[in-house]
């Protein structure tokens, strides 16, 4: 694992406990600070099963929300093997002085039942030194098949609760599934959980795909395909898997291309004339929309969420920079400033911070930036590092990372908005180009 690059770790993202009753200090919370200590501790029992049938669905629940939890960084698993208290009754009073014992701050407990195939999980959140519930009546059911999901929507739930913050678990990432040797890569469309699990493939290996991105309502995936032998920007129901061209302007080459905030409208780049420019398409009326007009390559476009600006690279300065326009094309204002080159900028869904990749010196970095260029900071380094995407809350940053070498293979990494909790993200081979899908709904 790469080192941090030390001087641009700034605000970093980290646990502040505020204790409950006893301290009048309000609930137990984990606070977004400047400070770096110790994550919270917390305990998480295997669910209790309503019968030896969901027995192991209690326990791999269990296991599914101390993973989110404790990937985040600000959260400490106490193991099991610490316990001095089981949970083997959800109705039962909590033994609080057990669990103060071995410092668990916060816990959770759940039941778990099952009827044919349908599983109904119960969750409880507590403030141990206080003995607070913290929340009640917490309840998510579905079929057997979604019992991850429904994890992962517990976990979300207690993630909010500690932090006060929009949770990220119950997403998916799309990206370019990568096999083969270096020089012969075969590339096919995946989707997966945030975490690495339920990879499906939703196109073959047969024509090369780049940039995936998903719609705003996480029902689309936007990607450009090789499949003519030159760039085509398509638009695929991720349900259905059904697929059509979006761009039909004969003698020119699309891609890069993303949905604005409401949906309704696709930004892309257009080669054309040995010219490269941002156009936008309103898929209604199929109308098109020449956003640029310079005699420079424009590319990879992104909106701001409230859809009003768009942030795109240009080289018209004659490096690789960052610029943002209006929505509607217009003048454009460099905000970039710092040494190298800039590209791949996504604005954050929070509407505060845009991530980019940076290169210079001859490293790649992921780094972020304020909206008007200022407050730079780096938050990887290594041989190369692209392609930013945003977790749904605005916290985490997931990337692609490959290694040096003629077998260098392509990883997905991802890492919080401050630099901290870098850490690769499993899939069964190479990948490539993540995008983040908004929470499920």
């Amino acid at each position: 694992m790469m080192r941090l690059v030390q001087s641009f770790l700034i605000a970093a993202v980290t646990a502040l406990i505020l204790p409950l009753a006893g301290y009048a200090q309000g609930p137990l919370r984990i606070e977004i600070t400047d400070g770096v200590i110790e994550p919270l501790p917390y305990a998480v029992p295997d669910f209790v099963p309503a019968s030896p049938a969901a027995a192991e669905y209690g326990k791999s629940l269990a296991r599914v929300v101390a993973s989110d939890l404790s990937g985040t960084g600000l959260f400490r698993e106490i193991p099991a093997s610490a316990h001095v208290s089981t949970v083997s009754d959800f109705g039962a009073p909590v033994q609080f002085a057990d669990w103060k014992t071995i410092n668990a701050q916060a816990l959770i407990t759940g039941a778990v039942s099952l009827s044919g195939d349908r599983l109904t999980v119960q969750f409880r959140v507590y403030d141990v030194f206080s003995g607070a519930e913290i929340g009640s009546g917490l309840q998510f059911a579905g079929t057997t098949d979604g019992w991850r999901r429904m994890a992962h929507k517990v976990a979300d739930t207690v993630y909010a609760r500690l932090t006060g913050e929009s949770a990220y678990f119950d997403s998916r990432v799309v990206f370019v599934s990568e096999t083969g040797p270096k020089n012969d890569r075969a590339k096919r469309l995946a989707i997966m959980d945030y975490d690495g699990a339920n990879v499906q493939y939703l196109t073959d290996s047969t024509a090369l795909v780049l940039a995936p991105r998903f719609s705003p309502s996480g029902d689309r995936v936007l990607y450009t395909s090789y499949e003519t032998g030159f760039p085509r920007i398509y638009v695929m129901d991720v349900g259905r898997a059904q697929r059509k061209v979006l761009d039909t302007q004969e003698g020119s080459m699309s891609f890069a291309p993303r949905f604005s905030p409401d949906g309704n409208t696709v930004v892309f780049s257009q080669a054309q004339g040995g010219n490269t420019d941002i156009y936008a398409l309103n898929l209604a009326s199929g109308q098109r929309i020449r956003l640029t007009n310079a005699p420079s390559i424009e590319t990879a476009p992104s909106f701001s969420p409230d859809g009003s600006q768009i942030v795109f690279e240009s080289d018209r300065s004659g490096g690789q920079q960052l610029y943002i326009m209006p929505a509607s094309g217009g003048e454009a204002r460099r905000i970039s400033s710092g040494a190298g080159r800039y590209g791949t900028p996504v604005w954050s869904p929070r509407g505060d911070l845009i991530a980019f990749t940076k290169q210079n010196k001859g490293r790649f970095h992921i780094g972020v930036m304020r909206t008007d260029g200022t407050g730079e900071r780096l938050l990887t380094a290594s041989f190369l590092d692209e392609g930013p995407t945003w977790a749904p809350n605005g916290r985490v940053i997931m990337f692609t990372r490959e290694s040096q070498g003629a077998d260098g293979r392509a990883t997905l990494y991802s890492v919080d908005v401050s630099g901290r909790n870098l850490k690769p993200v499993s899939t069964p081979d190479g990948a490539s180009d993540p995008a983040w899908s908004p929470l499920q709904r």
